[in-house]
């Protein structure tokens, strides 16, 4: 018995088709959309990394702005120099001020290769009496 399409049971299944033009339209969808998320996802990372390292290096001038203020304050600068550039990171600059009754020390450091905005830290200390200390008035 030959079937036909009126839905006998000898009738043979048709194959369903997609309608002209749409033939692959979705083809690699999947590895676009993996290589979008995979992305973002290192742009997150590198951006948490980033954050990470300028709280590391805010820590880090503070400690050398504050060693340095205790230094200069006894009156020995170029150990103050010496500890600045032992203690902070990324050739950071050191300012000292003298003011009437304190010296301020600032230092300023650029981290991540300048993906940050200069981190600057800045301590105080009242100078030992006698002591003369270098820097400009501020």
């Amino acid at each position: 018995m030959t079937g036909d399409l009126d839905g006998s049971p000898d009738a043979e299944p048709v194959p369903a088709r997609c309608p002209p033009g749409s033939e692959g339209s979705e083809a690699g969808a999947v590895t676009v959309e993996a290589a979008l998320g995979i992305g973002s996802l290192m742009a997150a990372f590198t951006l948490v990394l980033v954050g990470v390292s300028a709280v590391f290096v805010q820590l880090r001038c503070t400690d050398a702005a504050t060693e340095a203020a205790r230094l200069v304050a006894r009156g020995d600068s170029e150990r103050a120099r010496q500890a600045v550039r032992a203690l902070s990171p990324w050739e950071a600059e050191l300012t000292v001020r003298r003011h009437e009754d304190h010296v301020s020390v600032v230092v300023a450091a650029a981290p991540a290769g300048g993906l940050v905005p200069e981190l600057r830290a800045e301590a105080r200390a009242v100078p030992e009496p006698g002591v003369d200390v270098p820097g400009g008035s501020g």
